[in-house]
């Protein structure tokens, strides 16, 4: 479960003040089995959940010489080169390594600790959605590039662009139920376009 030290002591002292493992579980939003292993103990020297890091310290700052080299390469010119230096691993893995800090991974394990108990009825009510921007040449969003916070001025770190290139933005949904249409938008996302989008939804996926 991972239970914080703060949880595994309200855990105790709910239990001395004779609450049930039940009524338990439910006061601090976990499984009444979670709780039973903590007071049985059976939960102290658990093996660890969850895949095996694939990549040694010595292999990420192998990716993060290669990306310093240059700073505008693909996902697959990275893994491309990092296989090549002894490193067998993924395009997910290579993006995890380059790009998140310490600060982007908690953020990214509170949101995922909130929803653990999620059922699937909540999680069915959910809309993932994104828009994205297409350009014809690197356009007034820049060339994608490798780089850490403060680097953004550094000569490495830029690339000359169109002021006005051809584009088009897009705008795509999933749900439980299923995908959504490809939505092509004209101008700006604003709250405007936006019930718009929403209404030209299929019904099926909201």
């Amino acid at each position: 479960m991972g239970k914080r030290l703060t949880q595994k002591a309200i855990i105790d002292t709910l239990k001395r003040e004779g609450k049930t493992q039940k009524e338990i579980s439910e006061r601090i939003g976990c499984s009444q089995s979670a709780v039973s292993r903590h007071l049985s103990g059976k939960s102290v020297g658990r093996k660890k959940c969850g895949k095996k890091r694939c990549t040694t310290r010595r292999g990420d700052r192998t990716l993060r010489k290669i990306v310093e080299k240059d700073r505008f390469q693909t996902l697959g010119d990275l893994r491309k080169q990092w296989t090549e230096s002894g490193v067998e691993t993924s395009r997910a893995t290579v993006h995890r390594r380059v790009l998140l800090n310490q600060k982007q991974r908690q953020k990214r394990l509170t949101w995922a600790t909130e929803k653990q108990h999620w059922t699937v009825a909540q999680w069915s009510k959910v809309l993932f959605s994104d828009e994205s921007k297409f350009c014809m040449s690197f356009g007034n969003q820049g060339a994608r590039v490798w780089r850490k916070t403060g680097e953004k001025q550094m000569p490495k770190c830029l690339k000359s662009s169109v002021k006005y290139p051809q584009s088009v933005m897009v705008w795509g949904a999933m749900s439980a139920a299923g995908v959504g249409p490809l939505c092509f938008i004209k101008g700006r996302v604003n709250a405007a376009s936006y019930q718009e989008i929403f209404g030209a939804l299929h019904a099926s996926i909201c």
